[in-house]
């Protein structure tokens, strides 16, 4: 179990947090990683923190992008790069513990599924536990993610030496939902580890928490990556709707 794993983290101005992500990655048990920091055009000092970070650890590699382009663009950029057997995602403002990867190169071994994810704990920026921990399904279909996204990009894990790397849509919003429709075209279902394996921090200006934005997007999403006719957008969307509200209601 020492196959090379790809860890993918877009940034951008996040120098309030950057060093606490980096060093939960730094502190796995499971230690054959690369970090590939994509920053999307930061203007505060991301680069500065990263950049000595890298001096010290030969695993990681930072590149940074000409203009502001999305995250989508930046973890492409990182996927393009990666020379892992699995690819796995983390943003530069979560936590991983420490032994996140170890967990998902174990459970993909034991299950021989392809594609896994995990539970995971929420806190505020201070990193207060101001909601219940979110506990994924055992098992997400293609249909499933769908009707909720419950595969977090934190704890997305993925071997792409099975499966093939594939890219997120250039889209706005939803890019990392776009992702997983595409693994799960390839494999009949993502694996769910229940016990929680990392944090994700919710922060005050989090795109995911404007719901109501966010709704035409999904419509989108759905009639123009998804390519779904009007009555299966619809019920795709009534589901998201529900399942977004219970999502965040404690």
């Amino acid at each position: 179990m020492n196959e090379l794993v790809s860890i993918i983290t877009p940034t951008f101005n996040s120098a309030k947090f950057i060093d606490e992500t980096i060093q939960s990655v730094r502190n796995q048990t499971y230690t054959n990683w690369e970090m590939i920091i994509v920053d999307d055009g930061s203007t505060d000092n991301t680069e500065e923190i990263i950049s000595l970070v890298v001096k010290k650890d030969n695993r990681i590699r930072f590149y940074k992008l000409d203009k502001n382009s999305g995250a989508a663009v930046a973890r492409n950029r990182g996927i393009e790069d990666a020379k892992g057997q699995y690819l796995t995602f983390i943003d530069a403002d979560d936590i991983w513990f420490p032994d996140f990867i170890k967990n998902s190169v174990k459970t993909i071994k034991e299950t021989k599924i392809s594609f896994v994810f995990s539970s995971y704990k929420r806190a505020n920026e201070e990193l207060e536990f101001i909601y219940s921990d979110f506990i994924v399904p055992k098992k997400a279909t293609y249909t499933d993610i769908l009707k909720s996204n419950s595969i977090s990009c934190l704890t997305a894990f993925v071997d792409i030496k099975r499966l093939g790397k594939k890219f997120m849509p250039l889209i706005r919003k939803r890019q990392d939902m776009g992702l997983w429709l595409q693994y799960l075209k390839a494999t009949p279902y993502a694996y769910g580890i229940q016990e929680t394996q990392a944090i994700y921090r919710i922060r005050k200006n989090s795109l995911s928490r404007k719901k109501a934005d966010l709704i035409k997007y999904q419509w989108q999403f759905y009639r123009e990556v998804e390519n779904l006719n009007f009555l299966q957008s619809v019920y795709y969307m009534l589901h998201w709707m529900y399942r977004g509200f219970m999502k965040y209601r404690n």
